[in-house]
């Protein structure tokens, strides 16, 4: 039975890193076994691996065309890799599937990462053999030792989210025509022999399903990627999107991506593409060439983002955030990143390894499509990117209890400048959807009034700008002011005014008013920390009496 992969595109590196691809230029079943149990014991929830019985390998990558296996042997190394299975404790038994390659008869072990860690195997098949767990070093299968061996034991019985059974869902809650789709575009032999299996027997063989026969029930990762609305089995599993207009806030929309993860990916993307992405050219008298640069290069937003639906926990309920503004994208996740990483590291290092990863399955789905990079390249290809285009560093920031992930992509420093002249040419400046409308002058008097300094008088304002705050003003402004006398979270401060406690409210009522200065915040660095409060400011009090005393 083929498998849902393509295998030149594996034996090239593009779908799973070298370290997890080991290839044995003839039959050596000690070798094998060791490498087969340190894959199912998966130290670093990397997803397991493959190894390939009939092609070479010269460091660590395989050497093509490959030696191939006779046809005889294929059927005799089946039945020994069965065997050895027993000798693996708990018992596992490696998915086989026999290929020609390039005219050349081959074998393709699957190795995917265990249920029951930890496992351990002889160290020889002769009599008295000792029995130690293995695990995967660089390219390497080695017994686990030390630290290592902490490790392992740490790792027992935890099987990351997106592998484990959803016993709230069945397997009629994905979609054959979307597996059907995915194999079709990953070239995997796979998709043919589909159209006359049975559908629990295609979900078996793709490991997006597990259990006994009367009680099979799809993983998590089978329906992020298979069921056309996971948001049924996973709470706001989206993509959501706010696109400012205008650098103060005034004006934004909202969009939403939905369904299958590589589509809502995809989706996402392509608005980036079609509707923020766009090319500057900048013409010099002195020279013929003109110079080329996007406002965002295309490159650094799509490992962004990419990398943010590949790390992020889908246990939590919490949308990716995107927010885009004229100089700059911001892409939210949650949580942050698995530790050892923390914010140190994210501000002192280009390149990043971790030791865990979070969702393996996911990982690898994304990989065989195309729609991220092997690990460790996120961060470099990202940087890659932003210097190839000329713009500034991007920024990664976490907090230092781990609740999330922030991508900042400045915007090209040209289209930076651009931004600035255009804020401070406008002519009016809207805050809150018309919550707030006024004559930059009068802005400019009312903000100096509440810090205290309105034409050297700090009680006194001209009749006009009284007129224009008694009409302009939203009634929820003065509301939010007066609630606010004494510190709220946001969900409390939202109740109270009949709100729910949604992005789309936050970016309408409070955002302007925190950035003119009228609400301050508890923790102004930390913008996602947990226990984040809000008060109304000295400048909000001034203009809140202000307001009481005109009425």
């Amino acid at each position: 039975m083929a498998l849902p992969i393509n295998i030149e595109e594996l034996l090239h590196g593009n779908t799973v890193e070298w370290e997890r691809l080991e290839c044995k230029q003839g039959w050596n079943p000690e070798d094998v076994l060791h490498s087969a149990c340190a894959f199912a014991n998966d130290l670093h929830n990397w997803g397991g691996g493959y190894i390939v019985v009939g092609v070479a390998e010269n460091n660590g990558k395989p050497v093509l065309p490959p030696d191939g296996l006779k046809a005889e042997q294929v059927d005799a190394i089946q039945k020994k890799i069965l065997e050895l299975g027993y000798k693996i404790q708990p018992n596992y038994f490696p998915v086989m599937q026999p290929y020609i390659l390039q005219g050349k008869q081959i074998l393709v072990l699957w190795c995917p990462a265990g249920d029951n860690r930890m496992y351990s195997a002889p160290t020889s098949l002769g009599n008295g053999a000792t029995r130690e767990p293995y695990v995967r070093i660089g390219s390497n299968s080695v017994i686990a030792r030390g630290e290592t061996l902490r490790q392992l034991q740490e790792l027992t019985a935890r099987i990351p989210y997106d592998d484990r059974i959803n016993r709230q869902a069945s397997l009629q809650d994905m979609d054959l025509g979307l597996i059907q789709a995915y194999l079709q575009e990953v070239k995997s032999d796979l998709f043919e022999e589909s159209k006359a299996m049975s559908f629990d027997d295609l979900c078996r063989t793709m490991l997006i399903a597990k259990g006994a026969d009367e009680d099979i029930r799809p993983v998590n990762v089978g329906l992020l990627f298979f069921c056309k609305n996971p948001e049924r089995f996973f709470s706001r599993c989206r993509i959501e999107l706010v696109w400012h207009k205008k650098d103060s806030g005034a004006k934004f929309t909202e969009h939403y991506f939905k369904g299958p993860l590589h589509k809502q990916l995809r989706d996402a993307l392509s608005f980036l593409q079609t509707n923020i992405i766009s090319e500057q050219v900048v013409k010099h008298k002195n020279k013929a060439e003109a110079d080329r640069y996007y406002n965002f290069p295309f490159a650094a937003v799509e490992e962004a983002l990419s990398n943010a639906v590949y790390h992020k926990s889908y246990e939590i309920g919490s949308p990716i955030e995107v927010q885009v503004w004229p100089d700059k994208i911001e892409i939210l996740s949650y949580p942050g990143p698995v530790p050892p990483v923390n914010a140190t590291i994210l501000k002192t290092q280009k390149r990043i390894v971790s030791r865990e990863y979070r969702n393996r399955r996911i990982g690898d789905f994304l990989k065989e499509l195309g729609l991220t990079e092997g690990r460790g390249t996120g961060f470099p290809t990202i940087y890659k990117a932003m210097a190839d285009n000329d713009s500034p560093d991007p920024i990664f920031e976490t907090d230092n209890d781990f609740t999330c992930f922030l991508t900042i992509l400045p915007a090209h420093n040209l289209v930076g400048n651009q931004v600035s002249n255009q804020v401070s040419n406008q002519e009016s400046i809207g805050v809150s959807n018309g919550a707030i409308s006024l004559k930059l002058s009068n802005i400019a008097e009312i903000i100096a009034f509440g810090n205290g300094a309105s034409n050297g008088a700090s009680n006194e304002v001209s009749n006009e700008v009284i007129e224009i705050i008694n009409k302009e003003i939203h009634d929820r402004v003065e509301e939010m002011l007066k609630l606010l006398s004494v510190k709220l979270k946001r969900e409390q401060l939202f109740d109270k005014m009949g709100l729910s406690n949604q992005s789309k409210n936050r970016l309408k009522f409070l955002d302007p008013l925190i950035k003119i200065g009228w609400i301050e915040k508890e923790f102004p660095e930390e913008m996602t920390n947990p226990n984040q409060a809000y008060q109304t400011s000295e400048s909000g009090k001034r203009i809140l009496s202000l307001i009481n005393k005109n009425k």
